[in-house]
């Protein structure tokens, strides 16, 4: 991204600062190019002097704490000052070497998780649109492997403050960690990039993302994206964690470049989609796959190794490990839309695809790809369900000016209408017993999710609340529904919106938030479960300033 850079002086509206070819810290260290803070040297005294000296320091570190330094103290170059944060008990450490521009920063601490952190932060307060980005090495090899080297924005210097940052881990993780609240967990997006050289944490409006850089590569994207609201000022700044109280970790930042301001608009922003997986349990995102490609609705196959999803009309196959995708062969359809899915039995797909007559038609093909089979022969029809046996699908199809639930054998034949109340009703999906079929409808005013026997008896509205909510999935073991929440004031399903994907248990109770994101239509249109239920699959987009 273009974006304006700030100049060195407090005055000017731009800082960037990047250092000469690298020496590693310890070359640097002892040449002795480093200007140190937050250390001292012993100095040889007379025992009544000494005394009093040691009363005077130790009202001094009443004053400030070990790991606190002041601004007016120290060249941080761009950055006012650093501190602990949190319960540290060997105080924290940076040396900043102003000719190179390069950052050895030291740091213990617990951990940087959960609903508190601890660890040594060097920052500069900030308010607005902010990118702060650092090359990032770690001193010493081995340690514990969930360490931390982070570029942070963070709303106050509270152990619990609501945060974001750009971690890389020990082991090479990187991921984007956020806390939305004082005291609430930490959730993450983990990147499929292992210890990626270059690092940038971005924050524009109240979106916060990363980007990556493998060695030789240019920053991009990684995938994934967050809302998380910050007062101004905030603090924006460089972190270490050793994720072991007893110990004490290095790492060093170089080529550091902070900079600030909305980017020069000049033209039409770029949709890019990341195909993410999110974990029940913790609520953790990983991505899978990024791209500049508008691609839609993950389908899991039944044997949990790869996804299906569609990108300008045709089937794509990807492996959940990653990678690049392949085109499944669908024959003459090649205008699928983003309403399809595999059988139980793990040897079908069934698709919706307008290459025939230009209205959404639902077809069979074999699972490996192939030439598809007709089933619906009314349209528009939009395919959203397999029954447990593989027997019988789901749809929503429009006749005359209305859309509603319909079944039709897989062979073809009859299709049997089973919602007849005037407005849209849509997404059915049936339960892992074949008892039930879930479903929305806006009968009552707003998106609502229901549910009905197969036979379209006995419907039944499950949620009420402020939201618009689309596309209800039960889990294959039954015990969750998960579904996509609009705001009350967005009608329809449409594109690049704020939405949370939810969660409740198929007998009632709690729902929980299991990610909030911006994307919408195409994020969880159709079935997306791990066959053991434990993950999700979904997109999400980001809006690229060009």
């Amino acid at each position: 991204m273009n974006r304006r850079l700030v100049a060195a002086s407090r005055q000017s509206a731009a800082i960037r600062w990047r250092n000469s070819p690298r020496r590693s810290a310890e070359t640097l260290l002892r040449g002795g190019a480093w200007s140190q803070c937050a250390v001292a040297k012993p100095w040889k005294l007379s025992p009544n002097f000494a005394a009093q000296i040691s009363a005077i320091a130790s009202g001094f570190c009443l004053l400030f704490p070990p790991g606190t330094t002041r601004a007016a103290d120290t060249a941080l170059g761009p950055f006012e000052s650093h501190r602990d944060v949190g319960n540290v008990l060997r105080p924290g450490s940076v040396e900043y070497d102003p000719a190179r521009q390069t950052y050895l920063i030291g740091g213990g601490g617990e951990n940087m998780w959960s609903t508190n952190d601890a660890f040594h932060f060097v920052w500069k307060k900030m308010s607005g649109n902010v990118a702060l980005a650092a090359d990032i090495r770690w001193i010493a090899t081995g340690g514990n492997a969930h360490r931390k080297a982070c570029l942070l924005i963070r709303q106050n210097l509270e152990p619990d403050s609501p945060y974001a940052d750009a971690a890389v881990h020990g082991d090479g993780l990187a991921s984007l960690q956020y806390r939305e609240a004082p005291g609430a967990p930490t959730r993450e997006i983990q990147s499929n990039v292992s210890a990626p050289r270059r690092v940038r944490v971005e924050k524009e409006g109240d979106y916060v993302s990363m980007s990556i850089a493998r060695e030789g590569e240019p920053l991009h994207a990684a995938g994934g994206l967050f809302k998380i609201k910050f007062t101004e000022p905030f603090y924006v700044g460089l972190g270490v964690c050793a994720h072991d109280n007893n110990a004490f970790e290095k790492a060093v930042f170089s080529n550091v470049e902070l900079t600030t301001g909305r980017p020069k608009s000049g033209g039409k922003p770029t949709l890019e989609s990341t195909l993410e997986t999110v974990a029940i349990a913790s609520k953790d995102r990983r991505v899978v796959y990024h791209t500049r490609d508008h691609i839609e609705a993950p389908n899991w196959s039944r044997d949990g190794n790869y996804f299906l999803f569609n990108r300008a009309g045709r089937i794509c196959k990807l492996p959940v490990a990653g990678g690049e995708p392949e085109l499944l062969d669908t024959g003459f359809a090649t205008r699928c839309n983003n309403d399809h899915g595999l059988s139980p039995d793990g040897t079908q797909l069934a698709i919706s695809d307008q290459s025939q007559e230009r209205k959404s038609l639902i077809y069979i093909l074999p699972v490996e790809g192939g030439t598809p089979r007709r089933v619906t022969r009314p349209g528009p029809s939009y395919w959203h369900g397999w029954s447990p046996d593989s027997k019988t699908l789901a749809f929503c199809g429009e006749r005359n000016g209305e859309f509603d639930i319909y079944t039709i054998p897989v062979e073809g034949g009859d299709e049997k209408r089973i919602t007849t109340t005037p407005g849209l009703d849509d997404g059915p999906d049936y339960s892992p017993d074949g008892r039930l079929i879930y479903f929305n409808s806006e009968r009552t005013g707003t998106m609502q999710i229901w549910r009905m026997k197969p036979d379209g008896s006995d419907q039944e509205q499950i949620t009420s609340d402020g939201y618009n909510n689309w596309f209800p999935h039960p889990s294959p073991d039954g015990k969750w529904i998960v579904f996509l929440s609009y705001e009350k004031e967005v009608k329809d399903h449409p594109e690049n919106k704020d939405v949370m994907l939810r969660l409740m248990p198929a007998g009632g109770g709690e729902i929980q938030v299991l990610a909030k994101l911006f994307g919408g239509q195409g994020t969880i249109n159709v079935p997306s479960w791990s066959p053991d239920s434990r993950k999700l699959a979904f997109v999400s987009y980001r809006l690229a300033s060009p």
